[in-house]
């Protein structure tokens, strides 16, 4: 089992209780980004195109912790940039498993050797590394050769040292199924405590777009890759609704409230995905966010959207409205033969807006003011009177 059984019984008891109290949004895994900043430039991302002023940014360790308590959600995903390049990440890490969140650090595992003795394993801890496919595969998606030698190295060496690992695949058009399942064993005789699997989404500052996958692309490649899947014992982080979504066969619409993002900016609207506004605190982001202007169906941006992030607490919410449903899915795999479920309409979506460069200029100047320095008091100089005494 890729989730242990104490953390799935612990957010299967948090997520009836919402159910149960009747609570229409709240979120299932708070995504912390306490920098931008990162060590490669992977041709399908789109968080890292920053002013380096801003790049250089970090978010501090009680404004980490505030996020925590502000959302209160019981899994916590830290993802950026790279979080190793935060000095005070161990501090934050230690900080959420002292409130036992279970926590999963991202990271591209460039770093992950040197700075692995400032962690220690924790049921409650979990490095999460990005690996996009095979070495050829992966060394392509981050733009760097080496790099999958490395993280393989850093996997390794964690599993040694008896940390939980997990790692994050990304899927983009042309994909391979035969080699992605071929990659899929070889990181499960790795070691690996599961896979977390998604096709990427399309950033609009991402500097290659010809490589992003629509719909029914998406749906094809995981039907083959789970086809190529049955029978043997890949273990997923994920839901096996939502993997069941990914190959087609869930009429899902989004949740983007799910996973909540606080990054340097503040709370953003509406999701991980998509920085469209942001909000000063938890409560306004939601409150005062127009859910309903977003999704696919409901916006542009959305249309192609199957990620994770979006898709993965409805995936939950599901599983709990329809236990038998999960049951059967879990228990056969996802359905790779019958006819995927209706997609839904994009007749009525609103269109695009563009306000990446608006947010920037506006952080921009946030700190370009804070960095001017106070003018000091204007001080009066009074003569003092002379005693009469001493002008004798």
């Amino acid at each position: 089992m890729a989730v242990p059984l104490m953390q799935a019984v612990r957010v299967g008891a948090y997520v009836v209780r919402q159910h149960i109290t009747g609570r229409k949004r709240y979120p299932l895994v708070l995504m912390l980004e306490p920098l931008f900043r990162c060590n490669l430039a992977c041709a399908g991302c789109g968080k890292i195109d920053y002013p380096a002023q801003i790049l250089n940014q970090r978010m501090s360790v009680q404004e980490c912790l505030d996020a925590d308590t502000e959302a209160g959600a019981p899994v916590v995903a830290v993802a950026g940039g790279e979080p190793l390049l935060h000095k005070e990440m161990p501090e934050i890490i230690r900080g959420l498993i002292a409130r036992k969140r279970y926590v999963y650090l991202c990271t591209n595992a460039l770093l992950l050797e040197k700075k692995m003795d400032d962690y220690e394993p924790s049921p409650f801890f979990s490095w999460d590394v990005h690996l996009d496919g095979d070495q050829v595969m992966h060394d392509a998606s981050v733009c760097q050769d080496g790099v999958y030698e490395r993280a393989v190295a850093a996997i390794k060496k964690a599993k040694a040292r008896g940390f939980r690992v997990s790692i994050n695949c990304t899927l983009f058009d042309g994909a391979d199924p035969k080699r992605v399942a071929a990659f899929f064993d070889e990181v499960m005789a790795m070691g690996v405590d599961g896979i977390m699997t998604a096709p990427g989404y399309a950033y609009e500052r991402a500097p290659d777009q010809a490589h992003f996958l629509n719909r029914q692309k998406t749906k094809q490649l995981f039907r083959d890759i789970f086809r190529l899947g049955k029978g043997k014992k890949w273990r997923f982080t994920q839901s096996p609704l939502f993997l069941n979504f990914l190959a087609g066969n869930e009429q899902y619409h989004c949740t983007p409230w799910g996973k909540p993002l606080r990054n340097v900016f503040g709370w953003q609207r509406p999701c991980y995905l998509l920085g469209e506004g942001y909000a000063k605190t938890f409560q306004e982001l939601m409150d005062d966010t127009k859910w309903d202007d977003y999704g696919t169906g409901n916006y542009e941006k959305c249309a192609d959207c199957m990620v994770h992030s979006g898709y993965e607490s409805t995936a939950v919410m599901d599983a709990v409205r329809r236990p038998w449903h999960i049951a059967k899915v879990a228990l056969f795999g996802p359905e790779t033969e019958k006819p995927m479920a209706p997609e839904i309409s994009l007749a009525n979506q609103r269109p695009a807006e563009y306000v990446f460069t608006q947010h920037v200029e506006a952080r921009m100047a946030e700190l370009a003011a804070a960095k001017k320095p106070a003018k000091p008091p204007r001080v009066t100089v009074v003569d003092a009177p002379v005693a009469a005494d001493a002008a004798d």
